[in-house]
């Protein structure tokens, strides 16, 4: 295995561009819901410029920390994820949001372990299917036993509930062991069997069936289920071709509930418009052009694994948001990768974006 000697500096550009926009927009989508609930129109701006550094050092360490070395630390890293996931549930602990339990810290310094979880899950598979080898051909004893850690992680976080990051940790195993070899007829009736349960768990609890009808309609119920899609599409229709300017938003003005998270992308295309929204989404697709093209010429197992859950986790987060924000799926709490507010999810995916750095230092020359 050759080295280049160098990172892939395109993915570390449209890794930064996309956090400058990011903090840009936290302050800009925030300042006033900050101001009303804070007293400081600048809260959420100085929290989100605190992880934005935490995250670029965590990127430059994993830049320059040998990506096979993680290898050493599997078993510690499944512990820690285990451990973290377990104990977040426990009352006392585990902090309660909107009647959700998926924080641990102390006061207004939470950290949610689904978020480590992610990216634990990702080593996890990388290294035990870089083992395999051959055998993942094999339902029982290659693919089975991966499929049984990620019952158990997903079966834990959907307790705190958090049903999108279930979802997610799940379409990215069905991936990597795409990219290690599994046998496409278990792909397929792995597929069709997690579709089923995810519309099972939809429909078992009200709430979510009532946001997965709602926007089938957001129309019926305007103050309530379907209240945010409305919100977020006035926005987006508001902004037109070049938006109504950086800062001006009008859905920021207590219509769209805490525009800072989830619903960024909304706030995105209000102020920026056309233009600006498809400026960030040709940045994704850029970065995810190079996060896969690092995975094709990686010839290393684990390393292209890696580079492939990698760069897929941040494909389906962004994929999932813009589709919520735009009424293409039903409501659900994804952040925008890189752009939304929120620490943990920042400082992961620039931890995640460091280990993709270091692998694209060893991809055969094109």
């Amino acid at each position: 295995m050759r080295s280049r000697n160098h990172p892939d500096f395109a993915i570390m550009f449209s890794a930064l561009a996309l956090l400058c926009i990011g903090i840009i927009m936290v302050f800009s989508s925030s300042s006033v819901w900050a101001y009303y609930k804070h007293k400081d129109s600048f809260y959420f701006l100085k929290r989100q410029l605190l992880w934005a550094i935490l995250g670029f050092i965590s990127m430059i360490f994993f830049m320059n920390y040998d990506y096979w070395k993680i290898k050493r630390h599997e078993k510690h890293i499944i512990f820690i994820m285990l451990f973290l996931l377990i104990i977040v549930l426990i009352p006392g602990i585990g902090i309660v949001i909107n009647e959700a339990r998926r924080w641990i810290g102390i006061g207004s310094l939470t950290f949610q372990p689904s978020e480590f979880a992610k990216l634990g899950m990702i080593i996890y598979l990388s290294s035990g299917l870089e083992r395999k080898g051959e055998q993942i051909g094999s339902f029982f004893t290659g693919v089975l036993p991966f499929l049984i850690v990620t019952g158990l992680v997903c079966g834990l976080i959907l307790k705190e509930p958090h049903l999108s990051a279930a979802v997610l940790v799940g379409l990215t195993t069905m991936v990597m062991l795409f990219a290690a070899g599994c046998n496409i007829f278990h792909l397929f009736s792995l597929s069709a069997c997690g579709l089923v349960a995810v519309f099972y768990l939809i429909f078992s609890k009200g709430y979510r069936m009532k946001r997965f009808l709602s926007f089938l309609d957001p129309w019926k119920d305007t103050m309530d289920s379907g209240y945010h899609i409305i919100q977020s599409l006035y926005a987006l229709g508001s902004g037109g071709l070049i938006g109504l300017g950086l800062g001006h938003s009008r859905q920021k003005f207590f219509y769209l509930p805490e525009p800072q998270t989830d619903f960024i992308f909304a706030i995105i295309g209000e102020e920026l418009g056309f233009i600006g929204a498809a400026f960030v989404i040709i940045l994704f697709m850029f970065f995810i052009w190079r996060g896969y093209k690092t995975a094709i010429t990686m010839q290393d197992t684990f390393g292209r694994l890696m580079a492939t859950g990698i760069t897929t986790l941040i494909t389906f987060q962004f994929l999932i948001n813009i589709a919520v924000v735009t009424a293409s799926m039903p409501v659900t709490g994804m952040p925008l990768p890189f752009i939304s507010y929120g620490g943990s999810s920042l400082v992961i995916t620039m931890s995640e974006v460091g280990i993709l750095l270091n692998i694209s230092k060893y991809t055969e020359a094109n």
